[in-house]
């Protein structure tokens, strides 16, 4: 986690994640690079205000008060870590993902409001689009959270024993926060399993990846996504470590997403990464 990036519009959720980043930058001798993305606004071309006009005076506002708000936040929580500060112009999705893959980024970390209603089935949040398409990992915050506060990380998963790339990504996000994972199997009606079946599997999967410091626990309840809420809210939860398969179009409306109904609606810090 040398390469930080963090996408900015000044809003709370994204200043509590660049102090979340900073804090991780200065843990692993790693940088920040913030990002503010100014989407240019669709307009027609008329004789009382020209487009090219409206445009150039536009962006100059916002180059503005994108620098004086980067130098705000340097300043007051950067420190003595090393902080890039840039600007890009276009779509805040398409430019987060671009920038990440033009420029060795290894984590990006978001803040974010969540999603609800129909916003959350039709648009969705600019966050939850970069969990379902980023190729590094993202770490999704609501609020302020500190790198130290991080003991206890649920990681939901299906047991599969061919999870190679996800499991030491996962076992290294363990190593830096120094936390307990808890690997929980949600058992829901439409797909029930005994449980001494998962227990068995349970047991492999822990054998078969060498994990340190875990718990194993067997959840049931109506839908996946409620059994990850419920066992947040019992546990009380510090992060929750997840893959995504980072579907889209019609697959991705109709099956939806257990990462991306995490980032909407869980309180907690949420790591996620993209497995094909």
């Amino acid at each position: 986690m040398k390469r930080i990036l963090v996408p900015c519009d000044f809003s709370d959720p994204a200043v509590q994640a660049f102090k979340f980043a900073v804090e991780v930058a200065r843990k692993s001798g790693g940088e920040v690079i913030l990002l503010n993305v100014i989407e240019l606004p669709v307009m027609s071309d008329s004789v009382l205000m020209p487009t090219l006009s409206f445009e150039e005076a536009f962006i100059k506002d916002m180059k503005a008060h994108a620098e004086k708000n980067f130098i705000k936040m340097k300043s007051k929580w950067a420190g003595d870590v090393k902080i890039t500060t840039l600007i890009e112009y276009g779509s805040t999705t398409s430019s987060i993902r671009d920038f990440v893959q033009d420029n060795k980024i290894e984590l990006v970390v978001m803040g974010t409001h969540g999603a609800t209603g129909m916003k959350e089935f039709f648009i969705g949040s600019n966050t939850e689009k970069i969990v379902r398409t980023s190729p590094v990992p993202v770490i999704a915050l609501k609020g302020n959270t500190k790198v130290s506060s991080i003991k206890n990380m649920v990681f939901p998963n299906t047991l599969d024993l061919d999870q190679e790339e996800l499991m030491q990504k996962v076992k290294a996000l363990q190593n830096f926060f120094g936390a307990s994972l808890h690997v929980l199997y949600v058992n829901t009606p439409s797909r029930f399993r005994r449980d001494v079946e998962v227990k068995k599997e349970m047991k492999a999967f822990a054998k078969r990846f060498m994990l340190k410091d875990y718990t194993l626990t067997i959840f049931n309840d109506y839908t996946e996504e409620e059994g990850l809420r419920n066992f947040i809210a019992e546990t009380k939860a510090d992060m929750v470590a997840m893959a995504t398969h980072g579907r889209r179009g019609l697959n991705h409306l109709m099956s939806g997403s257990i990462a991306e109904d995490a980032v909407n609606h869980l309180q907690c810090p949420i790591w996620t990464y993209k497995i094909s």
